[in-house]
Order: structure tokens, then sequence, then C-alpha cells
């Protein structure tokens, strides 16, 4: 099938087996080798990216859904020259190890900071009419979908925390 993905700000045409996953297309076709393939079940958060601004399982989706959308993926964020502010609290804060599923830790902290300013609530939410704060827990919940096997956690949420209060 022959589609158009709006690929970090530029269109690329595709031609594509209707079976290929958002995450083969952006590793094997588009070679934008930043999303990590982790479990390949959605389980591990590793290819997070953000399509139309909400975070995604790219494992799980089949590219040709998305044609015409807008996607972001860790390399559209920023550049190590221009890093985007959450790629510099990473750093800043030591929020990775090994480094593998920090791609996707980072598009999930991006988009979570837009839920939560979206005034969408979460499972920890005390009130779920009330508009969410950003707590450690609200934190913790909303990233629960991203695992680091290297347990950087506490370092994750003092750079996501960092940067949600630049942002406030």
């Amino acid at each position: 099938m022959k589609l158009t993905l709006n690929m970090n700000r530029q269109s690329r045409a595709l031609d594509l087996d209707p079976r290929t996953t958002l995450l083969d297309a952006l590793r094997e076709h588009l070679h934008l080798t930043g999303t990590k393939k982790g479990c390949d079940h959605g389980q591990c958060g590793a290819c997070t990216v953000l399509v139309d601004g909400r975070r995604i399982n790219s494992c799980l989706s089949l590219a040709v859904m998305h044609d015409g959308e807008r996607i972001t993926t860790i390399e559209g964020l920023g550049t190590p020259e221009r890093m985007h502010p959450m790629q510099r609290a990473f750093v800043e804060h030591d929020g990775f190890q090994c480094g593998y599923c920090t791609p996707g830790q980072i598009c999930s902290a991006v988009a979570m900071l837009d839920e939560i300013r979206a005034g969408i609530p979460s499972h920890v939410s005390a009130d779920s009419m009330a508009a969410p704060t950003i707590t450690v827990d609200e934190i913790r919940e909303r990233m629960s979908g991203n695992i680091c096997r290297c347990a950087a956690y506490s370092n994750i949420v003092d750079a996501i925390a960092d940067v949600a209060k630049s942002v406030a």
C-alpha cells in the first residue's frame, strides 16, 4: 500500500505491506533507529512515539493506520546541538543507564505532561473532575507503561519533575 507519513515535520512517501507495524516502518524503511524494539508486544514502552501529540506503542500499530498523521520520534524532538527540554533533563538527571529505553521514556514523558496540562486524570488522580497535579505518584502512574530494566526510575521521575516545573 502507498501511504504518506508526516515524520518529524517531513512528508515521507512509502510503499509498504499493509501488515508492517509503524515500528518496523520507522526502523527498517525510514532508518529512524532511535525508536527501539523491546518486547514487540506493547508491554515495555521502548517503541513509544507521538502520533498527533498522543503517545502510542508503535509495535502495536500498523503503519497504514497513520497515513497522513503527524508522527514524532525521538529524532524529531531535538538534536544533540538543540535538545528538547526533556532530553536535556534526562542528561542532567542521569535518567538513563544503558539508554535502550530512553527514547521511549522521553517521548512518553513529553506526552504525559501534555496529558496533565489537558486535565486528563489518571488512576491515582484523587478527584477525576479536578485538574490533575504533577506529583511523584502521578508521574509514576502515567509512566508505568515504560519499563527501564536498569531501574533508573528515580532519576527519570526527577527529570520529568524538573521539566514540569519549568513549563508550569
